[in-house]
């Protein structure tokens, strides 16, 4: 890996290059000294773009330029956003923006790493205020052995798959998952990886000692101390008594009607200062919650620290849904269909790395209604998109392959409410609803969000946190698996960093908060389904010589046209012959089939065919046994007796039973009618020796 600085983009902050193989990512980063105006959070935007040209291609589409960013960018965007934006200082509220472009791409290294480590660089060179260098690093596992950034082929054979960044001295974020592995070999791929991050880190510290700026003088944000004390002085402890009220809409209602009440007892001293009193309470508040936790033990709903809240499962909701459950933890909700579509239904993406198809979704939305809420729907959000990616990926190792379910699977989890760690009841609601449509999934999954509130050395893990918890808390960690192991982890710190130690017991507190999850979902559906849905469509398989393609789909698609329009059912051909016929409608598959193999079929001796006249000869007929499949029918083997002329036995377009005698070396078939006519007398005339000696 090579980290350059000093060529490209020098008017930004910070810029550098990062190069791993043949793949480049230049990382920028520029910021505002001055806080902008009217913003009462940190604006800090992170963009990663994947440019065509890095790999050689133009774009697809009729404006042949790159459009709206694709889920990898998305996903790319928020894994460098999550462990950056911590990092900077409280009162800095300049206008931030790290934008990172994919300038070369080898098609064997995926870059996202090398824009999480760029941007990391970038802003220990730049004069941007940031507390710690960091930089991110890929962990896979092959045939036992952990490997640094695997190739893509490395991570097809891999049984672990984690993206991770962090500083010399802690962890900051975790992505990724595995196929059931055991909470053990996550922490040593965690400590591998920390390992390899230190290094990267030492790097970054030598550039920066070359090239590196004096962080500029910023305007910090902060708030009057007079108001902050008024403000306190009016809240006296009614936080800490609200924050004992379990249910959160009572909660929240208290908590708005002290807010606007102070506001409109402090306007005439301190006029437009609305802002910043709800900052003022948002901050008591969160200290209130900390403290309650961490003094008494006692989370905000009345829980204690290890406790799971209420669950409850129902499957089979949706009437016409292929397969639908709905999950309910508390007060957090999903709504969950799983729809089986055929090869048809596949999404197509056309990526850097190469052009590929995927056959198993999910998709996550979160509603404002879910949370009590009014907003404006403006298509998909990036955080409904990460959901989603961490629920589909939990869920990945336990679906089956294509060769053993030849179906595209589409799972929705539509938030009906919100308290709290509504991607875990996506993952739960998404194994039962799948097990629902009779999916034959080898186990179900089950997840929960971990949390952590942390002071000093006081530190209490929290188990199935709350929205509120997740929000004052300083750790939101997903974890998700079957009784076997863990498919799935994503872990974002609010804090500088976290050690191993904690993030050990974490993992502990998971795997046992999993398996309490997974046994009340198996009392409500312990094994898939036996039989599909009656709406589900049917898929029958079958394998054809390669040669025959040509032939069932016919001079510019008539033959596979007719066979759909007369049936009904979807066909269609991979290269290697494998043909996968669809229908909802069974006799309407079994119809198609019916016609596809007699389509490829080969003649066989001795076999009787329906055969059907289609030329006639002074010394015989071409009979049709089948679609191009014909057949020569000697004048000697119309009747037992001497026929003197063929159109004394037969005519164009007559039906009736051939038997096929033998096949000669150029493929000619030869058939005989009189092999099936009786004989007078009895026997066949020594028909069989006939075809005996013919045969050999």
């Amino acid at each position: 890996m090579v980290f350059e600085s000093g060529e490209l983009a020098k008017q930004a902050n910070g810029a550098v290059i990062v190069r791993y193989g043949d793949s480049m990512v230049i990382s920028t980063v520029c910021a505002d000294t001055e806080p902008k105006l009217g913003f009462d959070f940190f604006p800090l935007t992170v963009e990663y773009r994947e440019k065509a040209y890095a790999a050689g291609k133009i774009p697809g589409g009729f404006f042949k330029r790159e459009g709206r960013p694709s889920e990898k960018e998305t996903i790319s965007a928020r894994t460098i956003d999550r462990p950056i934006r911590p990092l900077f200082p409280d009162d800095f509220k300049g206008e931030t923006q790290c934008i990172n472009y994919v300038i070369s791409h080898d098609q064997q290294h995926d870059t996202d790493v090398l824009a999480l480590t760029g941007t990391g660089a970038a802003l220990a060179i730049s004069d941007v205020p940031f507390q710690k260098t960091i930089a991110g690093v890929r962990v896979g596992r092959v045939d036992g052995q952990f490997v640094i950034n695997p190739t893509f082929a490395q991570l097809e054979d891999s049984d672990i798959y984690i993206v991770m960044a962090g500083s010399a001295d802690a962890i900051a974020m975790v992505e990724g998952g595995g196929r059931e592995v055991s909470e053990e070999d996550l922490v040593a791929a965690l400590q591998f990886g920390h390992d390899h991050i230190k290094i990267l880190v030492e790097k970054i510290e030598e550039l920066k000692a070359l090239c590196g700026k004096e962080k500029f003088e910023y305007t910090p944000v902060t708030i009057p101390e007079e108001l902050s004390n008024r403000v306190k002085e009016m809240i006296g402890s009614r936080l800490d008594e609200y924050n004992h009220v379990p249910d959160k809409a009572s909660r929240r209602d208290s908590k708005k009607k002290m807010q606007q009440e102070i506001v409109e007892a402090l306007a005439e001293e301190f006029p437009e200062s609305q802002k910043d009193i709800g900052n003022i309470i948002h901050d008591l508040d969160s200290d209130s919650m900390r403290t309650m936790v961490l003094s008494e033990k006692i989370r905000i709903d009345g829980r204690q620290p290890e406790e799971i809240r209420d669950i409850s499962c129902n499957v089979s909701f949706l009437p016409r849904a292929h397969g639908s459950a709905v999950f309910t933890r508390g007060q957090t909700q999903a709504l969950v269909a799983v729809t089986l579509g055929t090869k048809f239904d596949e999404q197509r993406l056309d990526e850097l790395d190469g052009e590929s198809t995927k056959s198993y979704m999910l998709h996550y939305n979160f509603p404002p209604f879910s949370v009590g809420e009014t907003r404006p729907i403006r298509g998909t959000s990036r955080r409904e998109i990460g959901h989603g990616v961490l629920a589909e990926r939990a869920l990945l190792p336990i679906i089956p392959t294509e060769e053993g379910f030849p179906y595209t699977l589409r799972i929705v989890s539509d938030i009906l409410e919100s308290n709290g760690s509504s991607s875990m009841a996506s993952v739960c609601g998404g194994s039962l609803a799948l097990m629902d449509a009779g999916v034959p999934i080898k186990a179900a999954v089950a997840g929960i969000a971990m949390g952590l509130i942390k002071l000093d050395d006081n530190v209490v893990i929290l188990t199935d946190i709350l929205g509120d918890e997740d929000h004052f808390g300083d750790m939101d960690f997903k974890v998700t698996g079957t009784a076997e192991g863990v498919t799935a982890i994503q872990m974002d710190i609010k804090i500088a960093g976290l050690d191993i130690e904690i993030m050990k017991t974490a993992l502990s507190r998971a795997h046992d908060a999993r398996l309490h999850i997974l046994e009340k979902m198996n009392a409500t559906l312990p094994k898939h389904r036996d039989q599909l849905s009656e709406y589900a469509p049917r898929i029958i398989t079958i394998k054809i010589n390669p040669s025959k393609i040509g032939e069932v789909i016919g001079p510019g698609g008539k033959m596979i046209r007719s066979i759909v329009e007369e049936t009904g059912a979807k066909i269609d051909i991979s290269d290697d012959g494998t043909v996968l016929i669809s229908s909802v409608d069974a006799e309407a598959g079994l119809a198609a089939k019916a016609r596809v193999e007699a389509i490829v079929e080969e003649p066989e001796v001795g076999k009787v065919y329906k055969g059907i006249v289609r030329r006639i000869t002074q010394y015989g007929a071409i009979v049709e046994m089948g679609p191009n499949m014909d057949g020569w029918l000697h004048i000697s083997e119309l009747e037992h007796h001497r026929v003197g002329r063929v159109e004394d036995v037969c005519r164009l377009g007559d039906e009736f039973d051939v038997k096929v005698l033998n096949i000669e070396p150029d493929g000619k078939v030869r058939l005989s009618r009189k092999a099936l006519l009786p004989r007078e007398g009895g026997g066949n005339g020594g028909q069989d020796k006939r075809e005996e000696r013919s045969r050999r």
